[in-house]
């Protein structure tokens, strides 16, 4: 019997919502969906430079699922890269310590540990939280606080 999934911890949103190759369309394009768990993977194992076993600690989960989230990561930048596809990111078993926003008037991220009513670079109160939270669309599993 397998053991119950886990909630993987995510220090933070990424700072885009995806990628897609120059120059080309998002509309022509087909894209490779990253989840926020495997996005941290990869944050961690090669921007942070940490080890898997160190890695794994910071997300609460243990070693081979840490492993398992970096491969597919990195198996999905590479056929993104390979070819030509749009890379999104979202979706994920996850939960954040933070409160994430996204403002749709600047598009500034805003991270706070306490809920958020306006954006704090342009005073809008047109914004949206993004750490999966109460929301289907970003995420059926994922959590906030």
């Amino acid at each position: 019997m397998p053991n119950r999934r886990r909630y993987r911890r995510i220090n933070g949103p990424p700072m885009m919502e995806g990628y897609k190759p120059f120059g080309v369309p998002m509309r022509e394009l087909e894209s490779v969906v990253m989840s926020l768990e495997e996005y941290e993977a990869l944050r961690l194992a090669d921007y942070e430079n940490l080890t898997h076993v160190e890695a794994a600690k910071k997300m609460n989960i243990s070693r081979p699922t840490f492993t398992r989230l970096y491969d597919k990561a990195r198996k999905n930048v590479a056929k993104a890269f390979v070819e030509g596809k749009a890379i999104l990111i979202r979706g994920g078993t996850y939960i954040a310590e933070e409160y994430w926003y996204r403002c749709n008037s600047c598009h500034e991220t805003i991270v706070s540990p306490t809920p958020e009513e306006s954006c704090e670079k342009c005073n809008s109160d047109d914004i949206i939280r993004i750490d999966g939270h109460n929301d289907p669309e970003i995420n059926n599993t994922g959590s906030g606080k």
